[in-house]
C-alpha cells in the first residue's frame, strides 16, 4: 500500500467541489455565468457559430483566473502587485554613464597659444 504525500506541504489545496478548490469552483461558475449572459445578450445580433466563439472568449479569462498562480501569488494578488508597481507607485530610473570620468577643472579649459 502506498500513500502519496506532497513533497512540499505548502502546495496542498483542499478540493471542495468536483475536485476543485473553492476558489477554482467560484471562478468556474463565474465563467459559466459570463458565457450564458453573453449568449442571451448577443443572440439577436450574431449567428450560432460566431456567438459560441464569443462566449468562449468572454468566459476564458474568468476561468483562467481561478487556476493561475505566479511566484506563489494568485491571479488577483499578481494583478494588484503589477498595478501598484506600474501605475500607482512607478519608479523612474535614470541612466548615467559610469565610465565617463570627470576631468579636473584646470585641464578642461585650455588656453590656446597665440601664433603671430
Amino acid at each position: 500500500m502506498e500513500v502519496k504525500i506532497n513533497r512540499e506541504i505548502r502546495n496542498y489545496t483542499e478540493s471542495m467541489f468536483f475536485g476543485l478548490s473553492m476558489r477554482q469552483f467560484i471562478f468556474s461558475v463565474l465563467a459559466c455565468g459570463v458565457a450564458v449572459g453573453l449568449y442571451f445578450i448577443l443572440r439577436p445580433y450574431f449567428g450560432v457559430e460566431t456567438l459560441s466563439w464569443m462566449c468562449i472568449l468572454g468566459a476564458a479569462p474568468f476561468a483562467m483566473l481561478g487556476f493561475i498562480t505566479y511566484h506563489g501569488m494568485t491571479a488577483e494578488q499578481f494583478i494588484w502587485a503589477w498595478l501598484r508597481s506600474e501605475m500607482l507607485e512607478p519608479k523612474e530610473f535614470k541612466f548615467e554613464d559610469s565610465k565617463r570620468r570627470q576631468e579636473p577643472k584646470h585641464f578642461s579649459k585650455r588656453k590656446e597659444a597665440k601664433h603671430d
